[in-house]
């Protein structure tokens, strides 16, 4: 079991080393094998869920979330014309650059604090929502992908307007101005079914920069739990610090 474990590990390391920001399927499900067997150890609630009649799956998480009670305001939400993209176009010079300030760097120093005003909290008040987190592995893009949904404690869908609102100002701010628009809504390519997800089209380009960045520590890196830990808390889903603590060995996770 350690050995296995062990090679896993090594795999996702010399996966980093040979091409740093692309992801093949075969390392995606390597990967989440590793995330999965420290999930059961911090019963963090992950799983991997297959797909009937198939043999594709996801990574699967459920999670309630307190919010603030949030009013958008008008024109907080960006036009859903411009929210996809089918190529990678060229950041310009007077877009932000979102993809450095997903990176942690001690010489540019914190995140701005500055709220965009875009919604209005009321305060003392707050709701519990039930969020629901898919990661699946985009061939197109050699990428994980980060898709969602959230209920009220009615059981009622959060609309798009709404799930903007939800998005901490910071990240709000960098996703509201980028030209990709990358917060959006689509049909799950696996379950037909409507969910808003993050785009990978700036995930190559992050992870260049954090994963060249972690190389010269020779530590063998998981691509989609440090890629995780970098986009997740943009809708709320944080990556526990006991994530990178050493694990003990476990039976490898089988089925994915």
């Amino acid at each position: 079991r350690l050995f296995t474990n062990a090679r896993l590990l090594l795999r996702c390391a010399a996966m980093t080393e040979t091409n740093c920001c692309v992801l093949d399927e075969e390392d995606f499900r390597r990967c989440c094998r590793l995330l999965l067997q420290r999930s059961e150890q911090l019963r963090d609630g992950w799983s991997w869920e297959v797909v009937q009649g198939s043999d594709e799956g996801y990574l699967r998480k459920t999670a309630l979330r307190s919010v603030p009670h949030q009013k958008p305001a008008e024109g907080s939400v960006p036009d859903p014309q411009t929210s996809t993209c089918s190529s990678r176009p060229k950041q310009s010079e007077e877009e932000p650059d979102c993809a450095s300030s997903l990176v942690p760097d001690s010489g540019r120093g914190e995140l701005d604090e500055e709220d965009d005003g875009s919604c209005i909290v009321s305060e003392g008040s707050s709701v519990v929502l039930q969020y629901e987190y898919h990661i699946l592995y985009s061939s197109s893009y050699s990428t994980p992908v980060l898709y969602f949904r959230a209920f009220t404690p009615e059981g009622r869908s959060l609309t798009l307007e709404e799930v903007w609102s939800f998005v901490h100002p910071n990240f709000r701010l960098c996703l509201q101005n980028s030209a990709l628009n990358a917060l959006s809504q689509q049909e799950h390519p696996l379950l037909g079914q409507p969910f808003f997800y993050l785009h990978p089209c700036k995930t190559e380009e992050f992870m260049k920069l954090v994963l060249t960045a972690a190389e010269d520590k020779h530590r063998p890196m998981n691509y989609v739990l440090l890629w995780l830990s970098l986009v997740g808390p943009a809708v709320g889903l944080d990556v526990p610090l006991e994530y990178c603590i050493e694990p003990q060995p476990l039976d490898p996770v089988s089925g994915i």
